[in-house]
């Protein structure tokens, strides 16, 4: 009897190792269950693929490592890492390395992406010029960039404003030029587009709009680059140039082989992937035009890989183009665009709704009946956009103006997840519906959105349909865990009791003995705000914690909309000598900064540019000032009226009391803001009742009133405790910023922190003035330390040189001026000379 031979498995050689070509290999490998394909994969880079969508968080503290993608099967691929593919000969289905070795195949999988376009400007290839594609770019700016100083990136669009925002993590002020009339204008319209330029700017980062670059202007003695100069004529000194002007695809091995080319570049690839010169050569990604369209996002190119996997398995899969959706958090800006976002569709209305307090903009494309929805931009706020971006395409289940309302304004009325069809895409760069998610949470294969993730790979790509999952999983009955994000599995409430208790001083070392991951845009800012609490005597600006921080925080200053800063010092219950007036006048006067009187009895110094902050606060601190801590989350002021000092109402000292109170809580670090008042009879002169800590004064002592605040929502703050003496009633304030700080959510108010707790004032009352939980020492004792170990941060600034380098604007020339701020003058003061955008096209 003869024995066949075994059947040789097939080979497939994959070009490309970036996240399409790994995506490639894995599908194959699911579907190949009987080992019936032999694969090869070719990476240029010396590393296996890693998650390039999330390449920015390398300057937010992720490493290689935590950027990797799971790794392939050794068994059943081999991984060559550092080599390309020099050449193929098609007619021997050959492939030719760059390290001499020739590699048979009968499939060929080309995945070789893109590359940065640069535009030719004289001295675009100067030392100091980068791109922004590879961890190899990255680490190469890393290394050039010298703060303080300025860096521009050339491109405003989604890869430029994340380099913006990685300089402004490497301590840069990032410039960004865009010659579009507003950012992003391929995702977003003017309206859109003219509110995420004022978010961005509100943010540290000038937008120059309008305009393009002439020229990179280099030194003169070394050659590196210097700065730009614009077509409008502006220049900007700058020590790192950045391009993200777009990319091209990389079809330079493609052309050698003599396959069709589209007309803007790529391999042109029939509905299988499958290129239309070659029945054994396929092209996935960036490489590939697939009905005249590169497509540059992660999502199509997964769905091609999975389309060529599925048909070197046998199947019959087509890609029929994809979804261009995209949801994004830029510079912490959320910025989506879905569908026909443009309203290029004939007959298309378009319904906008621009909400310039909660500084969000919306706008819906629906068919010319207004019954069908084509697409929208979401800018500022894009919490609704899971659900109606899978509602594009489907009925309206109601009016447009209801889809846009800001969550929790209306009852649901089946607008929400609960209300979309089971067939409708949460997951668009997965191709996940919501049906695929129920059918998961309800067979009991998921429980979490870990569980999610791991069952149906949503929330897998971009990472934006992860609110929906959270949703899904409410809608489903499960019970929603209290974890402040994926990364760390506690509460806010809870990670303090870790951080304290285990004596944790870094983001860094928290993640690394309770979390995953590298930490989010969620996460940190928290643990920093927790961190900050704690250890009071650790400047905000130290090491890594400033990396947690945002501008205000890092430069101990609120940034303005013209790129200049606020300064205002403490003046404690509003009391203030002329002499110390005289102090403020002249630093006005003398840094030419424009003054205002706050509403929390403060004098606001604004228009002083980054290098002028020390000087002024030098001054200022010579003279017995110091931080009032508008910046940050902290204690604000305690407004205070004249009390029984001066008035013939009053009842108790209120300025004394307002003077001590702010003393005693300043630099407290807290989940938001906060704000008190004391009012020296029940006339109520300072407002205390609109505070979040109020004190009215009574013939018998004071009255504790807490939970109140202005602002979008106001409201009134409610008795505490009634007639108590001023050594108890310290006591009691003491002991409920403290509870509320160990206990509330991340950017939670006193107001929202006793609604949302289970019996509300009166549980407060029992925890703080009863002692029912026993913990009253505890907070004495927290308490005592802040006060012990406070110290003032602007002068913890000023004692150490290696924080005051960052306050420069230019690298080169420390003192010099940042050319682009400039100022009018309105009623005898210099005001920015750029004028505000009207409400209507914000």
């Amino acid at each position: 009897m003869t024995v066949p031979e075994r059947t040789r498995p097939k080979r497939v050689v994959v070009v490309g190792h970036g996240m399409v070509g790994h995506r490639f290999a894995e599908a194959l490998l699911a579907r190949d269950t009987a080992g019936a394909w032999d694969i090869t994969v070719l990476s240029e880079e010396p590393r296996p693929a890693y998650d390039r969508v999330a390449l920015s968080s390398v300057f937010d503290g992720a490493d290689e490592a935590s950027l990797r993608l799971p790794a392939l099967d050794a068994a059943r691929v081999a991984l060559r890492l550092g080599v390309r593919a020099e050449s193929v000969d098609r007619a021997a289905r050959v492939v030719r390395t760059s390290d001499g070795e020739h590699i048979g195949y009968d499939e060929l999988v080309l995945a070789t992406g893109s590359y940065p376009f640069v535009p030719p400007v004289p001295g675009h290839d100067a030392p100091g010029c980068f791109v922004y594609r590879t961890l190899d770019d990255l680490a190469a700016i890393r290394s050039s960039c010298l703060p303080p100083g300025a860096g521009v990136v050339i491109g405003g669009g989604l890869l430029g404003l994340e380099a913006a925002n990685a300089l402004r993590l490497l301590g840069l002020d990032p410039h960004v030029v865009e010659m579009a009339p507003h950012l992003m204008a391929v995702q977003v319209d003017a309206g859109g587009g003219a509110l995420l330029g004022r978010l961005v700017t509100d943010l540290g980062v000038t937008v120059h709009c309008g305009t393009g670059t002439a020229r990179v202007l280099t030194d003169p003695a070394s050659g590196q680059a210097s700065g730009v100069e614009l077509a409008d004529g502006t220049v900007i000194s700058a020590c790192v140039v950045v391009f993200a002007t777009g990319v091209r695809p990389r079809d330079q091995l493609a052309r050698d082989m003599g396959v069709a080319i589209g007309a803007r570049g790529g391999v042109v690839v029939n509905e299988a992937c499958r290129s239309v010169s070659d029945e054994h050569v396929w092209a996935v990604g960036e490489v590939a035009c697939a009905d005249g369209i590169v497509y540059g996002l992660v999502a199509p190119g997964y769905a091609m890989a999975e389309t060529v996997a599925d048909r070197l398995a046998g199947g019959a899969a087509v890609f029929a183009g994809a979804d261009l959706s995209a949801k994004l958090k830029l510079l912490g800006v959320d910025v989506a665009s879905f569908g026909d976002a443009h309203g290029r569709t004939p007959g298309a209305l378009c319904v906008t709704l621009n909400d310039p307090v909660r500084r969000a903009y919306g706008k819906l494309v629906v068919s010319d009946d207004a019954a069908t929805l084509l697409g929208g931009i979401l800018v500022g706020d894009a919490g609704r956009y899971p659900m109606l971006r899978a509602l594009v395409g489907s009925p309206l289940p109601a009016d447009p103006s209801a889809l846009l309302a800001p969550e929790g304004a209306a009852a649901d009325g089946g607008t929400g997840l609960a209300g979309l069809p089971d067939s409708a895409q949460v997951c668009s760069c997965n191709a996940v519906t919501k049906g695929d998610l129920l059918t998961a949470i309800t067979s009991g294969a998921a429980t979490d959105v870990a569980g999610l993730k791991a069952c149906t790979r949503a929330g897998t790509g971009c990472g934006s349909c992860v609110p929906a999952l959270k949703q899904l999983l409410g809608v489903a009955g499960v019970a929603q865990s209290t974890a402040i994000c994926e990364h760390l599995r506690a509460s806010r409430a809870e990670l303090y009791e870790i951080i304290g208790g285990a004596g944790i001083r870094t983001f860094t070392e928290l993640i690394t003995r309770y979390g995953r991951g590298r930490g989010c845009d969620i996460c940190k800012p928290a643990v920093a705000s927790i961190l900050a609490s704690l250890h009071t005597g650790d400047h905000i600006l130290d090491g890594e914690r400033g990396a947690l921080q945002d501008t205000n925080d890092r430069h101990l200053a609120n940034m303005q909309r013209n790129g200049t800063y606020s300064v205002v010092p403490r003046i404690p219950g509003g009391e203030i000598t002329p002499a110390k007036l005289m102090v403020i006048a002249r630093v006005a006067e003398d840094f030419g900064l424009y003054t205002k009187i706050t509403g929390g009895q403060r004098i606001d110094l604004l228009g002083a540019r980054l290098e002028q902050l020390p000087l002024i606060w030098k001054r200022l601190t010579d003279a017995g000032f110091e931080s009032g801590h508008a910046y940050g989350k902290a204690l604000r002021t305690v407004k205070s009226c004249v009390g029984s000092a001066w008035c013939r109402y009053g009842v108790q000292d209120s300025v004394g009391l307002a003077i001590e109170l702010e003393l005693r809580y300043r630099g407290l670090r807290s989940p938001h803001k906060l704000k008190g008042g004391v009012s020296g009879c029940a006339r109520e002169c300072a407002e205390a009742r609109s505070k979040d800590f109020g004190v009215i004064a009574t013939e018998n002592g004071w009255n504790l009133y807490v939970g109140g605040n202005g602002g979008f929502r106001p409201r009134h703050a409610e008795l505490l405790v009634a007639d108590v003496p001023t050594g108890e009633l310290i006591t009691i304030i003491d002991r409920f910023l403290m509870f509320y700080i160990r206990t509330a959510d991340r950017l939670q108010r006193t107001a929202a922190w006793i609604e949302a707790m289970d019996g509300g004032l009166e549980h407060l009352r029992d925890v703080i003035v009863a002692d029912r939980l026993g913990i009253c020492a505890d907070l004495d004792a927290a308490m005592a330390r802040h006060v012990a170990d406070y110290r003032d941060e602007w002068k913890a600034v000023l004692a150490d040189p290696r924080r005051l380098a960052r306050f420069a604007s230019f690298v080169n020339a420390p003192t010099a001026p940042d050319p682009a701020i400039s100022f009018t003058v309105e009623r005898g003061q210099k005001v920015p000379d750029r004028p505000l955008l009207p409400l209507e096209v914000l």
